[in-house]
């Protein structure tokens, strides 16, 4: 897999793209490894810069920079698995198919722009172009359901809000354990 192309076709070129990620074979592991491992290390390196060297708000120490970032790192990775899980499960109800594999699939790429933009944690006056990243996903995964989990087009944004509502609910989960997990004195 050509990681550079596939993020290009993901968001230049969604509705081409989907029917050629649904006739991929890959394993979920070959996905995290190839894909979502080194997506994630986008909003990490970037918030790394932009804890520790830049400053951003507060400069954090080194250690502390390191910290948030490792486990930031650990549950984007985490939060990845769970939407996944979540697409899987709910593909019944909006009458889809479960297919863990395609699940996680359209967890992954819809996912793309989102972590694609965590380069904007370098600097906070960029951080509004992070949500737009997010907005974009959320276009990615409506548009990725029918193809990869074979729900009804017209049942495609409901099963889209169900997965959305739940991914929030996860992420701030997933930021609740970053702050908590970095903050001094907390390890």
């Amino acid at each position: 897999m050509n990681i550079v192309q596939r993020v290009r076709d993901i968001l230049l070129s969604p509705r081409a793209e989907w029917p050629v990620i649904a006739a991929e074979r890959h394993s979920i592991a070959t996905l995290y490894l190839q894909y979502v491992a080194i997506l994630a290390a986008i909003p990490a390196v970037a918030g790394f810069i932009g804890l520790a060297i830049l400053g951003q708000t507060a400069h954090m120490t080194l250690l502390g920079a390191l910290l948030r970032i490792a486990v930031g790192y650990v549950l984007w990775l985490a939060m990845v698995f769970g939407l996944g899980l979540l697409v899987d499960a709910f593909a019944p109800a909006f009458g889809g198919r479960r297919h863990p594999l395609q699940a996680f699939k359209v967890a992954a790429y819809s996912l793309t722009p989102a972590m694609v933009t965590g380069v904007f944690m370098l600097l906070p006056s960029l951080g509004v172009l992070s949500l737009l990243g997010a907005l974009w996903s959320v276009w990615l995964l409506y548009n990725g359901l029918p193809v990869l989990m074979k729900v009804p087009q017209q049942k495609a944004g409901g099963y889209t809000a169900v997965v959305v509502v739940c991914g929030i609910v996860l992420d701030l989960v997933v930021e609740t354990a970053i702050t908590m997990l970095s903050r001094p004195g907390a390890v």
